[in-house]
């Protein structure tokens, strides 16, 4: 989508400086206005001309250079629209990601008609169009579908029987009648997000079948015959394969799901499979390499595709069916008119022989979108009621897409529903569901889709629930010692954010039991702003066993690497191991698991921060847990000046007895404090919590000793 940045300015058409600027394909103007206009962060200097055009800038004179001008010319008046001496409205564009264009489709003719002929050659002409118009913004068709003109970009001429143009080095007619579109939006699709991921599956899968079968023969290269497209639920796989096989001419895709080939007779599961390639041999057999593409999507294909060996259920059947795939594929009479796609949840379940180079072999992450991406897939899904005027004026989609930090495509189109049942029971009364709605008034707001936010809870999003359950008392200054490790765990959080050569960075707050670890790493995780927070606690585990603890730790792992930031907070790990003092007994299993996880370096892109806790630091020294650690902080008791300013803080006490009580409560955790002050504030002597809490009341001190008392005793 195209963004304007930056004040409007109005500006007046002038003639070209020099004849030959005029066929530059940019404007040229002053240089006072080059801060104006210039894109951030790079050496272009793109105008948005009259919300129609984006132009590059230049400056005449220092073609070297891209900079900003008044007195505006443009290169094609005619196509603008405007003329000599007209004032345009000008302001700076800026670029958003994935702007490049992957396929560009031009139409040649001549510029004065006449009976000429003349024969072009494709690779020649392209060459020339990069070399002239590289980095320069296209206009395709209307001021939205724009894109940028790259060294990657992927240039297909067309001309007309009648033009006299005869185009050689490409297709015949220079189309390529692979696709049915010339060009993709992929917004009118209803993919949002992808643009990355649909470039690389063009250039790997689709760029070598554009061209006429005779060239990739030259090349001595084949077409890919698989494609695996792999990510986390709901993130688009299905939608973008759907949509591949929609684009494409030729055959309709066969769409299967796993489960579907499954058969309970002998051999015939295999037959299954044998009959979804047999149209492609077919249509091999009797036209070749004139042959239509055929296309097979394979949903869930981890459900039939499994390693080779790894089910036991006496029939080998999964594998049956994995040989029978790499026949087809890849065998003896491979087949090369046939595009399978496969998608999965666990790639990791496949048998590594379907993804080696012949089979799978484009493997594509579809992973969670980014803010951009999500401000895409709201855009789809709020347009039609944009269109029918059912979306409230204070409605911001960037805020929300800023604010859906780890929510899949799935979630986001969740979100949406959501949003509109609010603003449709406004418009529905429980006493009367026969009254008559006024369409006109439904509108959906920003505050429909605020509530949303709370009703759709991503699933790999930051789980604020749990964390704030570790700090049931808040946050409150316990003294320079706890603030200070405070502070240089939110220092680590920010390399995090900012390392690149430290991709995983994990820290160990040990001290005694109740001095305040878990609430200190919980509130790292929850001001950090990471999209991915999760706490892995032994109460969230609780008869399990090792095997199946070990599996769950691994997955929060796995779901950690596919963000960009993310936290994990292994609480009390001494009880994670399932550590007991006499014996010493503990868990050997769980133990070598989180030792390689802390070590394991996230995938490339992704940062991590572990936060471990525990009250048994001498005992995970003993077992090396502690060696795995990158950073050790000791979490100590509150002296009395610490305990001091925490009573200050909770006011429960009159000022007179504040330093006696904090005197009381030297070398105390942080837990027991407020435990003891819980205590005084109730019973008979220690008047009405209610009334102490609000200020109205204080603790008795002799009513606080016995209290205290009663916690040191037992």
């Amino acid at each position: 989508m195209a963004k304007r940045s930056g004040s409007s300015t109005t500006m007046t058409v002038t003639n070209t400086p020099a004849k030959d600027l005029a066929y530059t394909n940019c404007a040229y103007c002053s240089p006072s206005d080059l801060r104006q206009f210039a894109v951030p962060g790079s050496t272009l200097a793109l105008a948005l001309v009259g919300d129609v055009f984006v132009l590059s800038i230049a400056y005449p004179y220092f073609t070297s250079y891209f900079v900003f001008l008044r007195d505006f010319d443009l290169a094609n008046t005619r196509h603008a629209r405007v003329s000599t001496g007209d004032a345009v409205s000008v302001c700076r564009f800026t670029p958003p990601e994935d702007f490049n264009i992957a396929l560009l489709t031009l139409e040649l003719e001549f510029v004065k008609k006449g009976n000429k002929e003349e024969q072009v050659d494709a690779v020649r002409l392209g060459q020339q169009l990069k070399k002239r118009f590289i980095n320069q913004v296209l206009t395709i068709k209307s001021d939205i579908e724009r894109g940028m003109l790259s060294e990657d970009s992927y240039i297909v001429f067309e001309a007309s029987n009648s033009s006299g143009i005869k185009i050689v080095n490409q297709r015949e007619a220079a189309s390529s009648n692979i696709f049915k579109h010339k060009e993709f939006n992929l917004q009118s699709l209803g993919i949002g997000g992808l643009s990355n991921e649909f470039a690389d599956i063009f250039r790997r899968a689709f760029a070598s079948r554009v061209f006429p079968p005779h060239v990739a023969s030259k090349l001595g290269v084949k077409h890919v015959k698989g494609m695996l497209l792999y990510g986390p639920p709901g993130t688009g796989k299905t939608l973008m394969a759907r949509q591949i096989g929609k684009m494409l001419n030729g055959k309709d895709p066969k769409i299967v799901n796993g489960p579907e080939v499954l058969s309970k007779f002998v051999g015939e599961t295999e037959k299954n499979v044998r009959d979804l390639f047999a149209d492609a041999e077919q249509d091999q057999r009797t036209r070749g390499d004139q042959s239509d593409l055929h296309v097979i999507i394979f949903d869930e294909i981890d459900a039939i595709c499994k390693s080779r060996g790894s089910t036991r259920d006496g029939t080998g059947v999964h594998d049956s069916i994995v040989n029978q795939l790499l026949t087809k594929i890849d065998g003896v009479e491979a087949l090369n008119n046939v595009l399978l796609i496969g998608m999965t949840n666990r790639r990791d379940l496949l048998d590594e022989a379907l993804l080696r180079p012949g089979r799978l072999e484009v493997q594509v992450e579809i992973s969670l979108p980014d803010e951009n991406g999500r401000f895409q897939i709201l855009q789809i899904h709020t347009n039609k009621m944009k269109e029918n005027s059912f979306l409230a004026p204070d409605v911001n989609l960037q805020e929300l897409a800023a604010r859906t930090k780890n929510y899949s495509g799935a979630e986001l189109e969740g979100v949406v529903k959501s949003a509109v049942s609010y603003a449709l029971n406004r418009q529905l009364s429980l006493d009367d569901l026969t009254k008559t709605i006024d369409e006109e008034s439904i509108k959906v707001t920003m505050d429909d889709f605020l509530n949303a936010l709370h009703e759709v809870i991503p699933a790999f999003g930051a789980s604020t629930d749990d964390l704030e359950r570790c700090r049931l008392n808040g946050i409150v200054d316990c003294g320079q010692r706890h603030d200070h490790i405070f502070k240089r765990t939110m220092l680590l959080a920010e390399q995090v954010k900012v390392s690149r050569g430290s991709p995983l960075v994990t820290v160990l707050l040990e001290g005694p039991s109740g001095s305040g670890k878990s609430a200190m790493a919980a509130t790292v995780g929850i001001g950090s702003d990471f999209s991915y927070v999760k706490i892995i606690s032994a109460e969230s585990m609780i008869g399990l066993s090792e095997a199946s603890k070990c599996a769950q730790i691994v997955k929060v792992f796995e779901d950690a690497y596919k963000s960009t930031l993310s936290i994990i907070v292994l609480d009390d790990i001494e009880r994670l191991l399932e550590y007991v003092a006499i014996g010493p007994r503990f868990s050997n299993l769980i133990s070598q698991t989180l030792m390689v996880l802390l070590k394991r370096l996230p995938p490339k892109g992704k940062n991590m921060l572990v936060i471990g806790t525990t009250s048994e630091v001498s005992f995970l020294e003993s077992v090396g847990v502690c060696d795995a650690f990158s950073v050790t902080y000791h979490v100590p008791t509150l002296k009395s000046e610490d305990a001091k300013k925490v009573l200050q803080q909770l006011n429960v006490f009159s000022p007179n007895d504040v330093d006696a009580a904090a005197e009381a409560l030297n070398d105390t955790p942080i837990k027991r404090l407020y435990m003891v002050v819980e205590m005084a504030a109730q019973g008979e002597s220690g008047g009405s919590a209610e009334a102490i809490y609000s200020g109205k009341e204080t603790i008795q001190m002799s009513h606080f000793y016995d209290c205290l008392q009663d916690i040191v005793r037992y």
